[in-house]
């Protein structure tokens, strides 16, 4: 299997990043386990979390992902073979929140002791700061790039004017600039992305890690009518694409998963692994029957013909 750069880091990945989202939350510590373990035999090695990961969940106060993430790899040994990817910013609670620099300072080193490492490969801001200078985040994210405590930083959610202004501050201040860009993109949400992230990204040599690969599980082909994700953790991201547009779509899917003698979901992320510019899509799944199913996307190749079928489809957004 290649591996890809991530940004002009030094870090290279794997085509495919598991969402640690799902630990200590829809999948138990012993399904979060068995996953990481099936994804390391595969030899997929590109984890990304957050440090806000369950924080929604009741009874959650933030970090269970990261958590659990670090008892997996103290158990196993794995820390080496890793590359661990995290985020800062999101709210916590009180004034833990935003990317102050002494914030970030606080919560790397809370993230690093929940994950029971000395360093973290990927450190992403999770939102953009607005009220807080680019120049005092990215002078933080400095500090710990020296320190050793971080090797490289990516931006999550910003629209291309922060990250263009972002990029600018770097390099006129000397400072270390986001590698990687990771922002909602699927076949089922092209626009946003495509529109003005994507070219500047591919100019600047800034990786790209997608999430929402598969919109919610919509692309799965599991949820085709109102309701049908009720009670699910995400019943309320898939119900703005049932509708005839994008059920349209998902035949169009299934007809070509049939003809490559594969699932919508592996059509669609191939899709994604095959797009110019985008270094893996991020995916997560909640049993090792369902992640082997997503790894397989990786050794799968759309025809020219297929892709062209998908991409007039697709344009835009589906959601209705």
């Amino acid at each position: 299997m290649d591996l890809r750069p991530l940004g002009r880091s030094g870090l290279s990945v794997p085509p495919f990043c598991f969402g640690g989202n799902v630990f200590g939350w829809t999948a138990d510590e012993a399904t979060s386990f068995a996953l990481l373990d099936r994804l390391l035999e595969a030899g997929f090695t590109f984890v990304d979390t957050a440090d806000v990961y369950s924080r929604w969940a009741p009874g959650h106060r933030g970090g269970e992902s990261e958590e659990v993430i670090g008892r997996w790899m103290k158990a196993r040994g794995a820390r080496d073979r890793m590359t661990i990817a995290t985020k800062v910013g999101m709210e916590l609670g009180e004034d833990r929140k935003g990317l102050r620099a002494s914030y970030i300072e606080q919560a790397v080193e809370a993230s690093l002791r929940r994950l029971g490492t000395d360093r973290i490969d990927l450190y992403q801001s999770h939102l953009d700061d607005a009220e807080t200078p680019l120049a005092e985040t990215l002078s933080a994210y400095d500090r710990l790039i020296r320190a050793g405590k971080v090797r490289a930083i990516g931006a999550s959610n910003y629209t291309a004017a922060r990250l263009r202004e972002a990029l600018a501050v770097a390099a006129r201040e000397g400072l270390p600039r986001y590698e990687c860009l990771q922002p909602g993109y699927s076949l089922a949400d092209r626009g946003d992305y495509e529109a003005e992230l994507e070219p500047l990204c591919r100019a600047e040599g800034i990786g790209v890690i997608s999430y929402f690969s598969l919109a919610a599980g919509f692309l799965t082909g599991k949820y085709r009518e109102a309701g049908a994700a009720a009670g699910r953790a995400r019943e309320g991201r898939v119900a703005p694409y049932l509708n005839p547009r994008g059920l349209a779509f998902l035949d169009l899917l299934d007809a070509v998963a049939r003809e490559h003698g594969a699932t919508p979901a592996q059509v669609s992320l191939a899709w994604l692994i095959a797009r110019p510019g985008l270094t893996a899509p991020i995916a997560s799944a909640t049993s090792v029957a369902q992640l082997d199913e997503l790894l397989g996307a990786v050794r799968l190749t759309l025809d020219p013909a297929a892709v062209a079928r998908l991409e007039e489809a697709s344009r835009g957004s589906l959601k209705g």
